[in-house]
């Protein structure tokens, strides 16, 4: 079966954004996403979109929180018509600390935010699209005033689909509830997936009536892989380096509790704390590695990621931090594609 593959891409250089998204479309990737660290993230898609034709551009995350849902119904209105309605909005949360003391927002109960500020979101489009007025009254956000000079009229491209980028229950039940998406946390296994992702997603599409077979979910699979050795090797490290960054981070603790793992953190955070970041690789041994990451040569990494999502989804983001560079990727992206 033919896997959809996506790859979020590099936002350092943003003059890249006239060639890197056509290029991965001329490889065969079926969507590329922007996220924000350095700069914005809907700016690249807006350039993307002009240099390309085919491939889905989305966000991968852009930080819901510092924004409100007018501004991001905007952005997502727009770029689904610059792209021609190839546009997807992922929404992520960020942590509490960038939310208040970055952007000067405000933190309150994030998964229930979030819920609102997708249904807003929703909210305005509809009075966009088909005229419903705009009476939003939330808890967290209202909106009720639209008027024609505000208005975008209707989209010819329809509405883009939400993604929300998820890691706990309880978010991730929201992604169930009000999303077409979720995008998974790169920590994560075939078992966390099963036992802890899937279950909290049909919780949410419980609530919401729906069917849980019609949310996408995105698995954001890292991988190791390489043509040479020098490759493989560079791959490898860089993810063992990776795993040790995100077991610093209280949120991701079950994934390694999960697999006996769960003692990793206090000592990842002591090195991190003193800047020894290199030696808190060495903590992630290769049997860990292995159960994260999809490790392997080009040819056989389809294959490993095709069993690891059997059963789960067909949609795969590919991550390999740049080690080797995820443009010379082809191959993987020909044989997910069944070619």
């Amino acid at each position: 079966m033919p896997v959809h593959v996506s790859m979020t891409v590099p936002t350092d250089d943003l003059a890249k954004a006239r060639t890197v998204y056509r290029t991965l479309e001329e490889l065969g990737y079926d969507r590329a996403f922007s996220f924000e660290a350095k700069h914005d993230p809907f700016l690249p898609l807006a350039v993307a979109a002009e240099h390309t034709s085919t491939i889905g551009l989305g966000t991968a995350l852009a930080i819901a929180f510092a924004r409100t849902p007018m501004t991001i119904a905007n952005a997502g209105w727009d770029l689904q018509l610059l792209t021609g309605g190839r546009f997807t909005l992922g929404l992520g949360t960020q942590i509490r600390q960038h939310v208040t003391e970055r952007f000067s927002m405000p933190w309150s109960r994030p998964a229930d935010r979030m819920r609102e500020l997708v249904l807003g979101v929703r909210a305005i489009w509809s009075a966009w699209q088909d005229g419903t007025p705009l009476d939003f009254e939330g808890e967290f956000y209202r909106h009720t005033r639209m008027v024609p000079a505000f208005d975008p009229g209707p989209n010819p491209f329809g509405l883009p689909p939400v993604l929300v980028g998820a890691v706990g229950p309880h978010m991730t039940a929201v992604a169930g509830e009000v999303a077409d998406g979720l995008l998974v946390h790169p920590v994560n296994t075939r078992r966390s997936l099963q036992e802890l992702t899937l279950p909290a997603l049909a919780v949410g599409a419980a609530r919401a009536g729906r069917d849980v077979a019609d949310v996408e979910v995105v698995c954001v699979t890292i991988v190791v892989t390489g043509r040479t050795e020098e490759e493989f090797v560079r791959s490898r490290e860089a993810v063992r380096t990776q795993l040790a960054f995100y077991a610093t981070t209280p949120a991701y603790a079950p994934v390694f509790e999960l697999h006996g793992y769960g003692d990793l953190a206090p000592e990842a955070r002591r090195l991190a704390s003193a800047g020894r970041w290199d030696e808190a690789g060495v903590l992630v041994d290769d049997d860990l590695l292995e159960t994260i990451a999809v490790v392997g040569e080009p040819d056989q990494v389809p294959g490993l990621v095709r069993t690891r999502l059997e059963g789960i989804s067909d949609s795969v983001s590919l991550v390999n931090n740049r080690a080797p560079d995820p443009l010379h990727l082809a191959e993987v992206v020909a044989g997910l594609h069944g070619n």
